[in-house]
């Protein structure tokens, strides 16, 4: 029998009627109190956990993201699609929105490791995509690992092509809508958005139009922060480049320019400082425009980049507009068109971003070619897709730790890596607010 209190209680929170019969001890025997018992406790408990938030879940950062009901409709599609989708392959979840997968591809009775990451920004808005570059200056290399625990990132891959003796970018990459280097030879870039909660992506043929110009006078300007390639090049330099700038070519001058004024002149490199700017170009080209004393420097994405947070340039394309495209001898990569380790990514207009790599150069992997690449990406759904640089470079950081076979089983340092962190949801400016 239950005594008073407990029936007092069982009244308070379910009402009279229930109360009533444990008052009735002609109704009562002990099963039918035994049943009831384990019944209404059944009811209670289950009440405390729908008050929990449901597929509540902690990163590694401690982070707890409580999914409402529409995320959690797009995380068990996610994982459904995905299961179907490389059915037969190792398939992990890691973060929400997350998957990956390894897999075994044969061409010509070869083995091909594969190591593919897929996630979606529509189901887990707290990933953010952004390129990394190894320091605080462009002259500088570390390893994929180092670069993404340096950026907090779950996840990695190393981006584009650099110098190996220096590590400078040779390419283009804009971060948080900084331009630290220019394209070259019109490569691919993929140019990244980020519309309050909502990631989208473009990919196209990079190109900056810059200009500086003075009262009287204009310059264009050819690149910024690479290597010479032309000495009838006009070039910019930022203090990211490194502490000098390079020598300007025979008859050329350096121009350093501080907050707007013209400072010095000169044909020896230039030590550059803070917000500094220095123009590298022709004697006359500078010893015209330098005349006023004040120059001010404009770049200007082509419009369909307007609004990118992000841009990081490497190439060739793979696939553009659902169709296989290998534009190799256009971005003059046909050096690098052979069986290799690679490094590649790829996106849809469904919110599916892929990450690959290839391993390469092994008895247990051979490679891809470039071609072999596209088809790749095309059949895992991208719409658009592009290479990295691959090779000795090519690794893939997930949750700590690098999953590919890459060289010396970390890859070599490498000058920039494309990174995913997870943020923290107090981070998000909400579009509700």
């Amino acid at each position: 029998m239950l005594n008073s209190e407990v029936n007092d209680y069982y009244r308070s929170y379910f009402g009279s009627y229930f109360a009533d019969y444990l008052k009735n001890k002609e109704q009562q025997d002990s099963k039918l109190n035994l049943i009831l018992f384990i019944f209404i406790i059944s009811i209670f408990l289950a009440s405390i956990g729908l008050s929990k938030p449901i597929f509540a879940k902690t990163d590694p950062n401690l982070i707890k993201t409580a999914n409402t009901g529409q995320e959690i409709y797009l995380y068990k599609n996610f994982k459904e699609n995905i299961e179907n989708k490389y059915a037969g392959s190792y398939i992990s979840f890691p973060y929400q929105g997350v998957a990956h997968i390894k897999k075994i591809k044969y061409i010509n009775s070869k083995p091909i490791k594969i190591n593919i990451i897929e996630l979606n920004t529509k189901v887990n808005p707290y990933l953010k995509i952004k390129p990394q570059i190894a320091s605080d200056k462009l002259n500088s290399k570390r390893t994929v690992r180092k670069i993404a625990q340096r950026d907090q990132a779950i996840i990695a891959i190393n981006g584009g092509f650099f110098k190996p003796s220096t590590g400078v970018p040779l390419g283009a990459l804009m971060i948080d809508g900084e331009v630290l280097s220019g394209p070259i030879y019109n490569r691919v870039g993929i140019a990244i958005f980020e519309d309050d909660n909502n990631t989208s992506f473009k990919m196209s043929n990079i190109y900056f139009d810059m200009t500086a110009y003075s009262n009287n006078h204009s310059l264009k300007i050819d690149n910024i922060n690479q290597p010479r390639m032309l000495s009838t090049y006009t070039l910019l330099y930022t203090s990211i480049w490194g502490e000098y700038s390079p020598p300007p070519p025979k008859n050329g001058y350096n121009m350093l320019v501080r907050n707007g004024k013209v400072i010095k002149i000169s044909a020896n490199p230039v030590k550059i400082e803070g917000n500094d700017l220095v123009i590298q170009s022709s004697k006359e080209k500078i010893s015209t425009i330098g005349k006023d004393k004040e120059i001010n420097i404009k770049i200007e994405l082509p419009d369909e980049l307007k609004g990118a947070s992000h841009i990081i340039g490497a190439g060739p394309y793979l696939v553009k507009d659902s169709e296989i495209y290998v534009d190799y001898k256009e971005q003059k990569l046909q050096a690098i068109s052979g069986k290799n380790p690679r490094s590649a990514i790829g996106y849809n207009s469904e919110g599916a971003f892929i990450i690959v790599t290839v391993d390469g150069r092994e008895k247990a992997s051979v490679g891809m070619t470039l071609y072999e690449l596209a088809k790749l990406m095309k059949s895992l759904g991208c719409e658009y897709a592009m290479n990295f640089d691959g090779g000795s470079s090519s690794a893939l950081y997930l949750n700590g730790k690098i999953v590919n076979n890459a060289v010396n089983s970390e890859g070599i340092p490498v000058s920039n890596a494309l990174v995913v962190s997870q943020i923290n949801p107090d981070e998000l400016q909400l579009s509700s607010i």
